[in-house]
């Protein structure tokens, strides 16, 4: 076991890659499809080959001894992996370039789910494989919020933690006897893998109970714990289980609101409680009162057509804002069957954007969900309110409760500043798409879906579905380097390259 803990993280994500393609491997073995079996086996016997010969080489040499240096780890398994795990996916599809390919598996490991490929055009496996790799994603983020992001105050723990971002501490966000970069990696694996298996598994047999075949449950049920949106039949609104599938992905879509739902505060030495988290009270909140005024858009509007006293079509269509606005919200980006109902029973489209803007907003941290996140959000709105209550009242204390305990006094300066490089980065990147002949609403969707990885964001929220297909390989170049880049997010980029961080 200390053999494997001190090999490097990098090389450890190559083995659970190559290990993981057995299993579409034997899918495809039992359904037939040879070629695809013949794809997946010898690329992870390849992989596993190669891996083992890299880890005796290394064996004798520790590594993951800093983790800053498993940070950059990170930003390599997001980056260079792919290449990996696109080697299967490009020889069992045939017809693609490897760019196409390369595309693909960054877009799944980065947990975006944006896809260029139509349903009918994957098989089985290849299907698999694309939710396999999203699901993989989704566990790598549990681990390192917990292992690497936590002590070095990022991902959104720089508004909670006590030291600057950057800086490996010893209290606040690193607990107590966990100084060891290895050994904190190690542990939170061990602690958050039967946790996630544990709900993906209870997830996919809901789906197969309430009607979905096993690649739809099983495929569904690992994007719905991974926030990837990947989906073999086009989404769940297309999924044999309707409506009580829905239902359950809705229950299962609450893990991305907030870290308290799965596991310990990794910021904080004791444990509150969801009703004293200010993420999940954030997260609620909105998804009951965007849906709401939706819902309230649509009834006014049915006064025109007389269609005002259908209950049915006006339940349907509360149900449909709430679904999807839970899912865009976690940055998952399942729509609803009933988000169609509440336009047949209005007449009214729903603006695309406000599934933009709720994806932005984004989940919680430390969970798969991209986006801002809603601890960032909860930061500004506190100072906010502050800032007003003493243009009232001037001489007026601020009071501290359970939930403002767990914002530290700066957490809102650097919470601005966070915006401020996201802002930044959205008008760099639209401008960029810009150059490539995209007009300005199809730009700012593909660089929101890829900046808060949300994927099926690209289909539903301009009037017209975005082409990726006839996209530059330049162009789907710089889509993956924003997807890594919204994945790992700009502040840790800036960590990674300063040299003060280094030294210390």
């Amino acid at each position: 076991m200390n053999t494997i803990k001190n090999l490097p993280f990098f090389l450890l994500m190559l083995a659970i890659a190559s290990v993981s393609t057995f299993l579409p491997a034997a899918y495809a073995l039992v359904i037939e499809e040879f070629h695809d079996a013949r794809s997946f086996f010898y690329a992870g016997l390849i992989g596993l080959i190669l891996t083992s010969f890299l880890g005796i080489a290394l064996a004798t040499r520790p590594h993951n001894t800093s983790a800053l240096r498993q940070l950059v780890a990170l930003l390599a398994g997001f980056a260079l992996l792919p290449i990996i795990l696109a080697v299967p996916f490009h020889e069992a599809v045939r017809n693609t370039s490897f760019s196409s390919a390369y595309f693909e598996m960054v877009s799944a490991m980065t947990t975006t789910g944006a896809t260029l490929f139509e349903p009918d055009r994957l098989s089985g496996p290849e299907h698999l494989w694309r939710a396999q790799v999203g699901w993989m994603g989704g566990l790598l983020m549990w681990v390192a919020a917990s292992a690497i992001l936590a002590p070095l105050a990022l991902g959104g723990f720089e508004v909670t933690a006590r030291g600057a971002p950057g800086q490996t501490m010893t209290h606040g966000a690193a607990r107590a006897g966990q100084s060891d970069p290895a050994a904190r990696l190690l542990r939170s694996t061990q602690e958050l893998f039967p946790v996630y298996v544990g709900l993906t598994a209870a997830l996919c047999v809901m789906l197969l109970v309430s009607g979905d075949p096993p690649l739809i449950a099983v495929s569904h049920a690992m994007s719905v714990m991974s926030t990837s949106g990947i989906s073999p039949v086009g989404g769940v609104a297309n999924s044999p289980s309707g409506l009580p599938g829905e239902m359950i992905v809705f229950c299962f879509l609450f893990f991305a609101l907030s870290r308290l739902t799965f596991s310990t505060d990794t910021g904080q030495n004791t444990r509150t409680g969801l009703l004293y988290d200010p993420e999940f009270r954030l997260g609620i909140a909105i998804i009951l009162i965007v849906p709401m005024l939706l819902f309230l858009r649509h009834w006014v509007a049915a006064f025109e057509v007389g269609d005002e006293q259908n209950l049915a079509a006006g339940f349907r269509a509360l149900w449909g804002g709430l679904f999807t606005g839970l899912s865009f919200l976690t940055t998952t980006g399942f729509v609803s069957a009933e988000w169609a109902s509440a336009q047949g029973w209005s007449g009214l489209a729903t603006p695309g954007i406000i599934l933009i803007a709720l994806s932005i907003l984004g989940g919680g941290v430390a969970t798969t969900a991209g986006g801002v996140k809603l601890l960032r959000v909860f930061a500004l709105y506190v100072n906010g309110a502050r800032e007003i209550e003493k243009l009232i009242h001037p001489s007026s204390v601020g009071s501290s409760g359970p939930v403002m305990r767990r914002i530290r006094r700066e957490g809102a300066f650097i919470a601005w500043v966070f915006f401020m490089l996201f802002a930044v980065s959205l008008a760099a990147l639209t401008m960029i798409l810009g150059l490539y002949g995209l007009d300005f609403e199809a730009a700012i969707t593909l660089t929101v879906a890829c900046l808060s990885n949300t994927g099926p964001l690209i289909s539903v929220a301009p009037a017209e579905e975005i082409d990726l297909i006839t996209l530059a390989p330049s162009a789907k170049l710089i889509l993956c380097a924003t997807m890594v880049l919204g994945r790992l997010e700009l502040l840790a980029i800036i960590v990674m390259i300063s040299p003060e961080s280094w030294r210390g």
